[in-house]
């Protein structure tokens, strides 16, 4: 696994912190793996379900990457592995008019990112978590990771992917924050 560069990880307005803090709306669903299920539909060839089995099933990745959250908080060095969006994105086959991702969390979360950014080689499905299985309060069985983007593009308890034409604000973008939340740009709020 390739260890992030030492050099200029912080971003403006950032601190550095040893844990991972647990942010939620309130309600922190649980999913047993045997219950489990990743629906992707919308403007795609190939709609499909997966459950637990046939999730594991899928070539696995790990990356090694820092994360960023819009509560000024950033973390190092977190290990993940699971599927990439690159390999979810062969499975299914966007149409041409998908320009747009929507993730669905169990919690009723949601949060919609560009396809290019979703396509991105470091965009994972992640089930696992520094070499554990990912803790449900930190959005197990799955969640998504993006560490280009402030964490709440990270839908934790993923249930669902919608591919779609435009743009459609979710959870915390209908609240205020930036539709795009890049930590380098300081794309706090709109």
């Amino acid at each position: 696994m390739k260890k992030a560069s030492p050099q200029n990880r912080l971003p403006p307005g950032q601190f550095e912190t040893e844990d991972l803090p647990i942010l939620d709306l309130g309600r922190r669903p649980y999913i047993p793996f045997e219950k489990w299920s990743l629906s992707v539909g919308g403007l795609i060839t190939r709609p499909l379900v997966w459950n637990w089995a046939d999730f594991k099933a899928q070539p696995q990745t790990e990356l090694r990457v820092d994360i960023h959250c819009v509560t000024t908080w950033s973390s190092f060095d977190n290990e993940w592995s699971g599927v990439s969006a690159r390999h979810r994105l062969s499975v299914v086959e966007p149409k041409p008019e998908a320009h747009f991702v929507i993730l669905h969390g169990a919690d009723g979360y949601t949060t919609t990112l560009p396809l290019e950014r979703f396509s991105a080689g470091n965009v994972l499905l992640a089930d696992t978590w520094n070499g554990e299985p990912l803790p449900q309060d930190h959005g197990g069985p799955v969640r998504l990771v993006v560490p280009d983007l402030y964490f709440w593009k990270s839908a934790k308890w993923l249930t669902g992917i919608t591919f779609e034409e435009t743009d459609k604000p979710g959870t915390w973008e209908t609240r205020g924050y930036h539709n795009e939340g890049d930590p380098w740009k300081e794309e706090r709020f709109s």
